[in-house]
């Protein structure tokens, strides 16, 4: 029997090799949609099917046998959707459809008509939301899977026939491999489409900082929230440091990439009444607004695109999330308002919102030194600065910081300062932040520590000093002193160099007097 980690690099291998058969047709950004909307729906039939029957174990038949029977159809539907949140007849699962595939035959308006199925099943009930539109992007009509339908369904058929030979395990120990394997899958995606998909995925490294920090010292989390959700990786890693997360909120503009973060929370083992992923600009179209009235969210994670544009219409300076700062962020840059959004959104009692920003929102001026002064003299929500290493996201390589925010600070006379941006290992082009370094600013920053040419704690005075400016070496200091210069060896050198140099010009003369030429000296 395979280990655990066995199972799981045979799985991530197995599931890559399968993106083969798609590369040089579309780049990864399109691909994907095909690659892990297949796997999704060989996950929801292989799940359904075992649920059903082993629902059905009592009356001593498998889910295909009950379903031919009138009497079992219309319970059997009810009690899956109620359950699991969707339904298939067995004709649409996956193991008849891959052994059409296996003889040869058209197979696209089957699995057209099964993922049409699934996404139907769920109108009306309470997992509507989380099915609705799921697989609009596996469109395979598309003349980039085939010049004809007979290529296409060929394609099709190696991609399933491929998936058909990968065992998706269900028991506890392997329950969390495959929802790995998907995000190993999305992030192997957002690296070889660089930026276009790396807007959706922070690196794990990053995810793994920003969810230790909202969850020390908690086994438990009531709710997380991430305005900007991407693929629900950084969701998803909370979700790993707590033991306990209760209910997942999380909102992305991008149509493809909220289907994606929908799929990764069912197959990490989300149920889908534990998750509400809504798709809109959380900016113009907040749909979690309401939770602030509950007690607002008990910790915010985030990655929003960096100084993306927004519309800063007048309008939003009677929007409670906004106008308590008396100026709106820049229309090209949009990080302080989505600060502003979230710690609107952020809970009052032992809540804690962690993002990620691009270095700027630390001195740039105007509006956004006028938020950033507000934010840090009148509501003492600043709690910590973390600058991260350069090069570390998929597709840029500019630096990045973490800002850590709470609404009942104890220390209210201070802000913590780290500076992480030389901790890291550089492989290829990509720098990574190796478990050490991740343990370092989570010590450092849990125990409020000084650590020489590190971490900083910056009192009010210094802050106002500097005018509110947290730009991080203006409080850690990591100038390396170098080693005293010998002057005595640099004229030894000079002096070796000269000698040289004579020696080759004598060379030249000789060579040119030979031939008869000038020489160039």
């Amino acid at each position: 029997m395979q280990s655990k980690s066995e199972y799981k690099k045979n799985l991530e291998a197995q599931l890559w090799k399968i993106a083969d058969e798609l590369r040089g047709k579309m780049d990864a950004n399109e691909y994907k949609n095909y690659i892990l909307g297949f796997i999704f729906y060989k996950y929801l039939c292989q799940k359904l099917e075992m649920f059903m029957d082993e629902s059905l174990k009592v009356d001593g038949k498998t889910f295909k046998e009950a379903y031919k029977e009138e009497k079992y159809k219309k319970s059997l539907e009810s009690y899956a959707t109620k359950n699991l949140g969707y339904f298939l007849t067995p004709n649409c699962l996956f193991t008849n459809i891959v052994n059409d595939a296996k003889n040869k035959k058209f197979i696209i308006e089957n699995i057209q008509k099964a993922m049409k199925k699934i996404e139907e099943s769920a109108v009306g009930e309470e997992s509507a939301d989380d099915f609705v539109n799921l697989f609009e992007d596996v469109d395979l009509n598309s003349s980039r899977l085939g010049k004809d339908e007979e290529e296409r369904n060929s394609l099709i058929s190696k991609i399933l026939l491929h998936l058909d030979e990968i065992n998706f395990q269900f028991d506890d120990d392997s329950a969390d491999i495959l929802g790995d394997a998907y995000e190993y899958l999305i992030s192997q995606f957002a690296s070889e489409a660089g930026k276009k998909a790396g807007e959706f995925y922070t690196p794990k490294e990053v995810s793994t900082i920003l969810a230790k920090i909202v969850t020390l010292g908690k086994d438990e989390i009531k709710s997380v929230y991430d305005a900007t959700c991407g693929s629900g990786s950084l969701l998803l890693r909370v979700g790993k440091e707590a033991k306990t997360v209760v209910d997942y909120y999380g909102q992305e503009l991008n149509q493809t990439t909220y289907n994606l973060a929908r799929m990764n929370m069912t197959l990490h083992g989300i149920g889908f009444q534990d998750f509400d992923i809504q798709h809109g600009d959380s900016l113009t179209d907040p749909k979690h607004l309401s939770i602030r009235d509950e007690g607002g969210f008990e910790a915010i994670v985030a990655n929003p695109p960096f100084s993306a544009n927004w519309s800063a219409d007048e309008e939003f300076l009677k929007d409670d999330r906004f106008s308590i700062y008396g100026k709106l962020p820049p229309k090209s840059k949009a990080d302080y308002a989505f600060i502003e959004h979230m710690i609107y959104l952020l809970g009052e009692n032992d809540a804690t919102m962690a993002i990620v920003l691009p270095h700027g929102v630390l001195f740039r001026g105007a509006s956004e030194g006028i938020i950033r002064k507000f934010m840090i003299e009148t509501k003492n929500y600043l709690d910590a600065v973390i600058g991260l290493p350069a090069n570390v996201f998929y597709g840029t390589s500019i630096p990045t910081v973490i800002l850590v925010f709470k609404k009942d600070r104890d220390k209210n006379d201070n802000i913590l300062f780290i500076d992480a941006s030389k901790n890291f290992e550089k492989v290829k082009n990509q720098n990574f932040i190796r478990d050490e370094d991740i343990d370092k600013i989570i010590t450092t920053y849990e125990n409020r520590q000084e650590i020489e040419k590190f971490s900083h704690i910056a009192t009010m005075d210094e802050i106002i000093e500097n005018e509110y400016n947290l730009n991080i070496p203006r409080y850690v200091d990591t100038f390396e002193e170098e080693e005293p210069i010998d002057l005595d060896k640099v004229v030894d050198e000079i002096i070796k160099l000269n000698k040289e140099s004579q020696e080759i010009d004598k060379k030249i003369k000789k060579y040119c007097d030979e031939l008869g030429i000038r020489t160039p000296f």
